[in-house]
């Protein structure tokens, strides 16, 4: 396994997330155990998850399995870069989402308690908070960091401009700031390339990109659907939309031997500030093909190919101006 800093920081991360958003609705307990355990055994360091994961309002499903599995022991909790998120409804009470620095307080606690943790190593902003100033909110994470409940700030879902405002916020309070970003990336969602990503270089966050194969779509849709998997209604849209690129995509995987989802996840690894793609296995097998991902190296060639399947944005302006 690789390890990089993320961002700026002297934080050493895996070059893939574990996401954990299936533990729960999706994956049971027991299974959602020996992933983060393989996870650990195969050098994977960073997990991913969030407050509202398990998707029953307020009950924190994913995290409360995370946190009776950092109960075993054994080193987990010492070994594992957790990362999680506060700004979803955890309620219908008011206060109990966003990011006012009352919700900041009970959310982190809350989180803690979850995952039977002192600290949590990332504290992410799941999505931009128009209504709260960034001096309340850096405010309410200076003392989270005083008190010893969490060591890293991140965003996620931020336009660039959000994240040079916030990061100005926090200079001029000689804070720290955001170390990461975890926006919406893959072959198909390239908006980030505007904004996002330039900004994240210039200050320093590392990106870590969710839906990475475009919800299956860069997963060797196609072969599925031949043999009656990955089928759903919202899939088979999709891919309607998407068909002619998704065989040309295919196409050129099987020209270079590898199965899509390794080498949409590889094109990834070699992006600007982009740390660790967030992969979501629902099994051991998975994770383990998963690992195939870290031995493709994609050239100039593979790259522009891929360029022009999936064309994507130069840096804002000169993507659209002179």
């Amino acid at each position: 396994m690789e390890y990089v800093h993320l961002g700026r920081s002297g934080l050493s991360v895996s070059r893939l997330c574990l996401g954990t958003m299936n533990f729960g609705p999706q994956t049971t307990e027991e299974d959602s155990f020996a992933i983060m355990d393989r996870a650990l055994d195969l050098g994977i360091n960073f997990f991913d998850t969030a407050n509202v994961y398990g998707w029953k309002l307020g009950e924190g499903i994913t995290e409360n399995i995370i946190g009776r599995w950092f109960a075993k022991g054994g080193g987990r909790r010492e070994k594992t870069v957790i990362a999680t998120k506060l700004n979803g409804k955890m309620s219908n009470w008011p206060n109990d989402e966003k990011l006012s620095a009352l919700n900041i307080r009970r959310a982190c606690d809350a989180s803690l308690k979850r995952m039977q943790t002192d600290y949590i190593d990332i504290y992410q902003a799941h999505h931009v908070d128009r209504d709260t100033p960034y001096e309340e909110f850096w405010e309410a994470m200076e003392v989270l960091r005083q008190q010893g409940k969490i060591i890293y700030v991140g965003s996620s879902n931020f336009a660039g401009w959000h994240i040079a405002k916030a990061q100005e916020a926090a200079a001029r309070r000689n804070f720290l700031g955001f170390v990461s970003e975890q926006s919406h990336y893959n072959l198909l969602t390239r908006t980030v390339e505007l904004e996002v990503l330039p900004a994240c270089q210039d200050y320093g966050l590392g990106v870590i990109p969710w839906s990475p194969l475009a919800g299956g779509l860069l997963g060797g849709v196609l072969r599925k659907i031949d043999k009656g998997r990955s089928a759903a209604e919202h899939m088979e849209r999709q891919l309607d939309k998407h068909r002619e690129k998704i065989e040309a995509y295919e196409a050129f995987c099987d020209e270079l031997g590898e199965d899509p989802a390794h080498v949409g996840l590889a094109w990834l690894l070699h992006q600007p500030a982009v740390t660790a793609p967030i992969i979501g296995p629902r099994t051991i097998e998975q994770l383990d093909g998963t690992m195939r991902t870290l031995e493709i190296k994609l050239d100039d060639k593979a790259l522009a190919r891929l360029d022009e399947i999936f064309p994507g944005h130069k840096t804002a302006p000169e993507d659209y101006a002179w």
